[in-house]
């Protein structure tokens, strides 16, 4: 099997410091807190496993030679529990995403467009999706994923979702791929929700610069917005995030991995996040279709488990999503995307949350 060579490694493991033993883990007090905002979701399943947020609406229907890969998610779920990574206990199931919620970052013009199909053809074609209620219902219970796996990490330490990374979506218009900036949403959300002001890191691997999320935080102080790209990549025109890095066209595992080694911890002490959203993009793979780079599964392997253990390591909750990921062949995509999971659970299980 593709993954199972990368579990035989070795690693010294410390227990979490004390930050999470003070904090209610049960889904009432989660329950009770989504509910204060206008964003509702209901838990169907329990268990001290690796959290992980699905729904079946993940998927919809687009023509069948069209460029996105809509049937990894399922898959993703799939081979995570024939693998027996997790068990349908640990599965979340988030609700839809109401307008209100989606309005904490789009504008309130665009969110009435998006619902009700009020996008004109010049929009449609710069999102690369012909508009239709189920892709609408799509990218909100997405978003709707995101904003609860954030939820979760806030009070059991890790969560991740088989969907989201929508970096690309501005407050009034959408952009490859992207309608909804489930990112931004679960930031804005989950930054406001508790009386003491959060602060969130956003760690964007995708292969793509995340320029919508830095646009829309880009005068945000609580907000960090951290994007390692390949610079000749899509957007021709990038925004300015918090920090941006770009890299050049082939980069491989070796100086990938020691670049984001280089700026991770550094942004982890200074700024200090309460939160950190992550997208786990697999585009940097060699064999991504809009990648560039040249990343193997062991980098992504390693990349991930860099990224989720320095930060759990801190005390600091992780929710992290797929982000983006190419390739006519689903069956082998949605396993790439599968790492995240894997490592997550590796360091879930390792660090006894």
């Amino acid at each position: 099997m593709i993954m199972s060579g990368y579990f035989k490694i070795q690693y010294v493991w410390r227990r979490l410091p004390g930050r999470y033993t003070n904090v209610m883990r049960n889904e009432a007090y989660l329950q009770k807190s989504l509910w204060k905002r206008p964003f509702h979701t209901k838990v169907t399943k329990d268990s001290s496993g690796l959290p992980v947020v699905h729904h079946s609406k993940y998927v919809c229907d687009i023509p069948a030679n069209h460029r996105f890969p809509m049937g990894k998610f399922p898959k993703i779920l799939l081979f995570l529990l024939r693998d027996q990574i997790i068990t349908d206990k640990q599965v979340w199931t988030p609700d839809l995403a109401s307008e209100e919620l989606l309005a904490l970052v789009h504008t309130e013009e665009y969110v009435d467009k998006f619902i009700h199909g009020k996008t004109s053809p010049e929009e449609q074609k710069r999102t690369g999706f012909s508009w239709s209620d189920g892709l609408a219902t799509r990218c909100r219970y997405e978003t709707g994923g995101t904003v609860l796996a954030a939820g979760i990490a806030l009070q059991r330490g890790l969560a991740c979702s088989t969907a989201g990374g929508t970096h690309h979506a501005f407050p009034s218009y959408g952009a490859g791929f992207c309608l909804i900036n489930d990112l931004a949403v679960a930031a804005k959300y989950w930054m406001e929700e508790s009386s003491q002001k959060r602060k969130v890191l956003i760690v964007d691997l995708d292969v793509h610069q995340g320029d919508g999320t830095a646009y829309i935080f880009r005068e945000e102080p609580d907000v960090f917005t951290f994007s390692m790209h390949c610079g000749s990549n899509f957007p021709v025109r990038k925004q300015q995030s918090d920090l941006d890095v770009s890299l050049k066209d082939g980069l491989e595992d070796k100086m990938y991995l020691a670049t984001v080694q280089a700026y991770l911890p550094s942004i982890l002490d200074s700024f200090r996040p309460d939160l950190v959203l992550y997208d786990a993009g697999v585009d940097p793979h060699w064999d991504d279709e809009l990648g560039k780079l040249r990343l193997t599964d062991q980098g992504l392997y390693q990349r991930d488990l860099f990224v989720i253990d320095t930060t759990v390591s801190r005390g600091i909750p992780v929710a992290a999503v797929i982000g983006g990921g190419y390739c006519n062949d689903t069956d082998r995509l949605a396993l790439r995307h599968s790492i995240l999971h894997r490592v997550a659970a590796q360091v879930w299980k390792k660090r006894s949350l």
